[in-house]
């Protein structure tokens, strides 16, 4: 689940230490043995910290393997300068965690070194407690996974395909505040290379992605206009041209501007940015790559975070109805939910089974097809960073995706755009509140609670946490 560094911080007087070394290590060996059961990978640090070089030299050593957490354990009293000199030869999130035994002072120690790193405004976090505790280990892997999430996103860079959409400017982010808050690149990518590497496509590949479809989707309805075979074709030409493009520029998630060049003029990008998201196409099994319609930054950045923190599919709606009547919402947008989300399984063909390829509506005059479905119902986080006077905030709340009868599902889609894809979620929100303050048109969502995840993230990236409740 994530890598986990430990590192045992000692008395500095070596009569001391002589000690109480073995009561130091039988404490670490509890821990990372119920840290490695948990799932995560540990890498312990050589020796107990009992002098000032043992601590830079074991934390250098801990750093080098890459780990996404370091836990600083105090199972006795330790010399805080020890810990500031491994926080100093340590780049990453800080774990403090102390023991529980009157015995041993080792909430002292952590609360010495954890006075000094305020001191110097060093962030980290706090747990205490036996290593047998469920919920502890739980709390430590909460910190870790939102670690390796910040981690991931680091470095990584976002391929922007196209530029602003339709005006809509909470799709635009600043590219130097990106590099300083999140340590995201942007590359720059015009649509024109979709439209000119979609032509040199694999003609062969082609034809077995359309059978594909056609024999494994609820139906491919053609109707000779908006939808026919050789515009299907040129859109599974697009996903093609787009993974030959994400693969070459390295582009580690992306947003696909469409409209309204490529919807009026080429094709809909539905067929793309579904299956990009999705965890398998027709030659099997991938990887998920999150891409964002209407080249939304904010929003494909909101997705892949949540990505390394729920490691599914991550969904892509406008928030286009509220039905008052039913305190639901029809979260309804062309194109962007994973066909996974229909069943949510891991067999595609279940996913398959109960998605529609529909003819492109009115808005899109180029045509193509809509990847139409219902989403499973289930328990959801739902989040989108957002900024609020410069300041980039995480919006976020729990809630549900519910589905009906077919009758009344029906009903509650033509009363929007049918053809698109649906979620009807009910949210702990208000919807006064919501709409009141909400700081996008598009809302994202993972199955289901990782709230207290997204939090350690946002806490490790200095983002506010603003969170809706009824």
């Amino acid at each position: 689940m994530a890598r986990i560094g430990v590192i045992s911080i000692s008395d500095g007087r070596d009569y001391v230490h002589d000690g109480i070394a073995e009561f130091i290590r039988t404490s670490e060996d509890r821990l990372v043995a119920e840290l490695t059961s948990a799932g995560h990978e540990v890498v312990r640090g050589s020796a107990p910290v009992s002098a000032n070089t043992l601590a830079v030299s074991v934390a250098r050593e801990v750093a080098s393997a890459g780990v996404d957490l370091t836990v600083l354990h105090y199972a006795v009293w330790a010399f805080p300068h020890f810990t500031m000199l491994v926080q100093g030869a340590t780049p990453g999130a800080l774990l403090l965690l102390s023991n529980i035994d009157p015995v041993q002072p080792g909430m002292v120690g952590m609360l010495a070194a954890g006075g000094a790193l305020d001191q110097i405004g060093r962030a980290h976090t706090r747990l205490w407690g036996d290593p047998a505790d469920p919920d502890l280990i739980e709390k430590i892997g909460v910190q870790a996974v939102a670690a390796s999430a910040v981690s991931n996103l680091r470095g990584s860079t976002f391929g922007r395909f196209g530029g602003r959409p339709m005006g809509m400017n909470t799709a635009v982010a600043n590219t130097d505040q990106w590099q300083r808050v999140f340590g995201v690149d942007v590359e720059e990518i015009d649509q024109w290379e979709i439209v000119r590497r979609a032509e040199l496509a694999d003609a062969a590949e082609v034809s077995k992605a359309r059978a594909w479809l056609e024999e494994t989707t609820a139906g491919v309805h053609y109707d000779g206009d908006k939808l026919t075979p050789e515009l299907l074709e040129r859109q599974i030409r697009s996903y093609l041209a787009v993974r030959e493009l994400i693969e070459e520029w390295n582009i580690d998630f992306s947003g696909i501007k469409g409209q309204p060049e490529l919807t009026q003029h080429f094709a809909t990008m539905d067929v793309t940015e579904a299956f990009l998201n999705d965890p398998y196409d027709w030659n099997g099994a991938k990887p998920t790559h999150v891409c964002a319609t209407e080249a939304d930054m904010d929003g494909a950045l909101t997705m892949q975070l949540l990505k390394q923190i729920a490691k599914t599919p991550v969904l892509f709606a406008d928030v286009r109805h509220y039905h008052a009547d039913r305190d639901i919402w029809d979260l309804c947008n062309s194109g962007q939910h994973a066909t996974w989300f229909a069943a949510r399984s891991d067999d595609p063909a279940e996913n398959l089974s109960r998605v529609h390829l529909f003819p492109e509506v009115f808005f899109f005059p180029a045509g193509g097809a809509s990847v139409h479905h219902l989403a499973a119902p289930g328990r959801m986080t739902f989040g989108r960073l957002t900024r609020n006077d410069g300041s980039y905030r995480m919006q976020l709340m729990l809630g549900d995706f519910e589905t009906y009868d077919d009758a009344t599902n029906e009903e509650l889609m033509n009363q929007s755009t049918r053809e698109w894809p649906h979620a009807f979620a009910r949210l702990d929100a208000a919807a006064d509140d919501f709409l009141s303050r909400f700081g996008a048109n598009h809302i994202h969502a993972v199955p289901g609670d990782h709230r207290g995840t997204v939090r350690a993230a946002c806490d490790l990236l200095g983002v506010t946490v603003d969170e809706f409740t009824r």
